[in-house]
Order: structure tokens, then C-alpha cells, then sequence
């Protein structure tokens, strides 16, 4: 079983690494087998290599990530609330977020799934 504080501790080095623009921080949270589904209906990511390509593409827009709330942690699962803040399609955007994160017992991430959709998308002033 993973251990509670080591989920929570990976979901703050998950806002941190976004802070820094460093996708190899937030790949470094994952199982050589770990998948990534963001948003929930899309076609996941499967392995580092492709999760590392798709971390590298979110980083790529200067997106930064705000937690609205504390880290719930239940069992092998972590699940917490927070916005992303970047820029798209020209305008500043704020994203409302839910993910979850799915852990194995060496506290890697082994399932990210990402509840947002368009009606979660905002425009902000610039």
C-alpha cells in the first residue's frame, strides 16, 4: 500500500514541477507503466515515453497549475481540485481541474485521470 503522505507530497512536486516548466519532474511521478487520461474520454496515454510527450506539449503553453483545496487521500488514490492558468489560442484561460491519481506501493503514479471538460474553460481579462 502507498503511503499517504508520500501521494500528497507527489501532488504538491506535481504543481511545483508545472511551476518550473520541467516536464521531466512530473514524468519522474510516474510507473514505467503508468497511464494518463486527461481529459476522462480521450485517447490515454500509455508508458513514460508518451507521457513524457504529453507533459512536454501542456508545459510548452507556460501553463502553471493553483490547488483550490486540500489533497484527498483514500486508500491508493489521491484526488485534488485546482485551476490551470495558461495562455490559448491567444487568450489567457483558467481551467477548472479534478484529477485523480492512482498509486502503486513505491508511491509512483500509476493512473492520472483529468475531469474537465468546455464548460470548465474560462476566458480571462488580459
Amino acid at each position: 500500500m502507498p503511503d499517504p503522505a508520500a501521494m500528497g507530497a507527489a501532488v504538491h512536486e506535481y504543481v511545483a514541477a508545472f511551476a518550473a516548466h520541467d516536464a521531466e519532474r512530473v514524468v519522474a511521478l510516474y510507473a514505467d507503466d503508468a497511464v494518463v487520461e486527461d481529459p476522462i474520454g480521450t485517447p490515454a496515454y500509455a508508458g513514460k515515453a508518451a507521457i513524457r510527450a504529453f507533459y512536454e506539449g501542456s508545459i510548452a503553453t507556460g501553463a502553471t497549475l493553483e490547488l483550490n483545496g486540500p489533497v484527498r487521500v483514500v486508500a491508493d488514490y489521491a484526488a485534488f481540485a485546482f485551476s490551470v492558468h495558461l495562455e490559448w489560442q491567444g487568450a489567457k484561460q483558467r481551467i477548472d481541474v479534478i484529477d485523480t491519481f492512482r498509486f502503486n506501493a513505491d508511491n509512483k503514479v500509476v493512473e492520472m485521470r483529468a475531469y474537465w471538460g468546455p464548460a470548465n474553460m474560462h476566458a480571462l481579462a488580459s
